[in-house]
């Protein structure tokens, strides 16, 4: 469902990030918006400073420009004052991460997105929400954990006190190397329990290389379950539902342009139309 954004009344916060990245983009954004409509442009310093803009919008239709995690920033601000439903958010993309804008059907470059805001359509977008209040935009994914680093190896010398008189001696007279970073332990498979609307997808017995869930259609999440193959490779496992819980021991997700944990166990449920996000007309 898509309705006309057209607002001549705007609210530009623009991220400190972007003012210090890309100066010339954000001037580009602000020319374009204050031509095509009557433009309040705010420049926090800050996350506090940030929120509070957002909050003090009054009628204004609030138009963010920054990067994915501007973008995830206004949106979690909303959701957590439950403003969501009743707020029509415009994004101007400015940043080296718009991965997350870009899956949502943002333009990016300066010049469309900012028409886009003046010209586009509002449309609802499922969120992925957890219980802890956090919301997911684009897919979450949980990626292989790291293992412990291998033991270090220790050498006896028995019980010769001469041998270890020596050694002291030795380690006296010659400088010492100095040590060397352990290297980063291997990526190994994550046991995990995956239920999909109560339903166990796999269990703690099946290590899982990956697991992503993505906000599809009509209210309801894509999820893959990625298995650990042994010989054969393993066909990965989807399934679609609307409620999503992953346990195990201290994982972490990557969500949008982040990572959170480590946790034990989340769930994640969508929100169908949480989201009202302009877009360009089709």
């Amino acid at each position: 469902m898509a309705t006309s954004a057209t607002s001549d009344q705007l609210l530009v916060v623009i991220d400190p990030v972007a003012r210090r990245t890309d100066g010339e983009s954000v001037r580009i954004a602000k020319d374009v918006l204050s031509a095509g409509a009557t433009t309040k442009v705010c420049m926090p310093e800050g996350p506090e400073e940030f929120a509070r803009a957002l909050a003090r919008r009054g009628s204004r239709r609030p138009v963010v420009v920054g990067d994915d995690r501007a973008l995830v920033r206004a949106v979690s601000l909303l959701h957590r004052q439950r403003e969501l439903a009743g707020c029509a958010l415009s994004f101007v993309p400015v940043g080296g991460a718009l991965s997350v804008a870009r899956s949502l059907g943002v333009p990016t470059g300066t010049v469309a997105a900012a028409r886009t805001v003046l010209d586009g359509v509002e449309r609802r977008l499922d969120l992925l929400v957890d219980d802890s209040d956090g919301v997911v935009l684009g897919a979450l994914r949980i990626p292989p954990l790291y293992g412990p680093t291998a033991p270090q190896e220790v050498t006896s010398v028995g019980t010769r006190p001469w041998l270890r008189t020596c050694q002291s001696l030795v380690r006296t007279l010659v400088p010492a190397r100095p040590a060397r970073e352990p290297a980063p332990p291997a990526p190994g498979p994550s046991r995990l329990r995956v239920e999909v609307d109560g339903v166990t997808l796999v269990d703690l017995g099946q290590p899982v290389e990956a697991v992503s869930v993505t906000p599809g259609a009509s209210g309801f999440a894509e999820v893959e379950v990625r298995p650990v193959s042994v010989g054969a490779e393993a066909s990965p496992l989807r399934v679609s539902g609307r409620t999503v819980t992953v346990t195990g021991t201290d994982f972490r997700y990557r969500a949008d342009a982040g990572v959170a944990g480590p946790v034990r166990r989340r769930t994640w449920t969508v929100w169908e139309g949480a989201l009202g996000l302009t877009l360009p007309g089709r």
